[in-house]
């Protein structure tokens, strides 16, 4: 690739990633300060995951072992 295309694909890619983070910076600082994990997806994308479910996760694991 030319080089100078190289620096406009790398503007947009900036510009992208500055737009998507500011569009989603409010629910992520939220989902943070629950100590939440936050993966990004795609654009204007989140998965959001609440890592007390793990507990629940293994409890239930637990539970069946001691049941069976």
């Amino acid at each position: 690739m030319h080089p100078h295309g190289t620096n406009w694909l790398f503007l947009i890619k900036t510009h992208v990633s500055m737009a998507d983070s500011a569009l989603c910076a409010d629910q992520d600082r939220w989902a943070r300060q629950l100590r939440w994990t936050v993966s990004r997806t795609g654009f204007g994308a989140r998965h959001y995951r609440d890592p007390r479910f793990d507990l629940v996760r293994e409890l239930e694991e637990v539970g069946r072992l001691f049941s069976a």
